[in-house]
């Protein structure tokens, strides 16, 4: 127990849910971000993880979960404990992004997903006719839904690599900052029950 307790407080672990429309590029990402090579993937049927270091003493642990409508109903089994959302979004696919916006914002409504950071990546820039960030910040309604949130618009290609370590760097930092203060929250919650207990068990004196 003693040893575990001093791992667990030596290195920081978050967890960051990849989520977004089937087709949206989650899984190129994922390896992009490891590999720094483009593989081809398969739809992914269930889900994929990996763990990657994000700096000293902290791992980041990526939840890559299916974006086919059959996948998507089991989204909400994935919302707890999590420290960062990456929402994948195909900018090139105008006809999708109605629908995946609204899924977007069904998992920001969601009580687990409360306060947790968001870095949209507006993926696919290399084909012609793909939004910018600016447009995906206006489509998604951003500054609308997560006002209660740090949140972030990153266009990227996991193709060609534009912008992911900038990707990276923006959810490691929002999950750091997270994690910080659900623990600083915990504490205080530990705290004020304990002073509670404290003043109860001296008034009975």
């Amino acid at each position: 127990m003693g040893l575990q307790n001093a791992k667990a407080s030596s290195v920081k672990r978050a967890n960051i849910l990849m989520l977004g429309l089937d087709s949206a590029g989650k899984s190129t990402l994922l390896y992009k971000f490891r590999y720094k090579d483009a593989f081809l993937t398969m739809p992914t049927i269930g889900f994929n993880v990996d763990m990657m270091d994000a700096g000293k003493d902290f791992t980041l642990t990526f939840w890559d979960v299916g974006g086919q409508k059959k996948m998507r109903e089991l989204w909400s089994n994935f919302l707890e404990d999590v420290d960062g959302l990456l929402y994948v979004v195909d900018s090139s696919d105008k006809h999708r992004l109605e629908e995946s916006r609204r899924e977007f914002e069904l998992i920001l409504k969601s009580d687990p997903m409360k306060n947790v950071p968001v870095v949209v990546l507006a993926n696919k820039q290399d084909l012609p006719g793909a939004l910018n960030a600016e447009e995906i910040t206006r489509r998604f309604r951003m500054k609308k839904y997560c006002s209660d949130r740090n949140w972030y618009v990153q266009p990227c290609c996991a193709i060609t690599g534009q912008g992911l370590a900038e990707a990276f760097q923006r959810v490691a930092t929002f999950a750091r900052q997270y994690s910080k203060s659900k623990e600083t929250f915990t504490t205080l919650k530990e705290l004020n029950a304990c002073q509670g207990f404290l003043s109860s068990t001296s008034g009975d004196s």
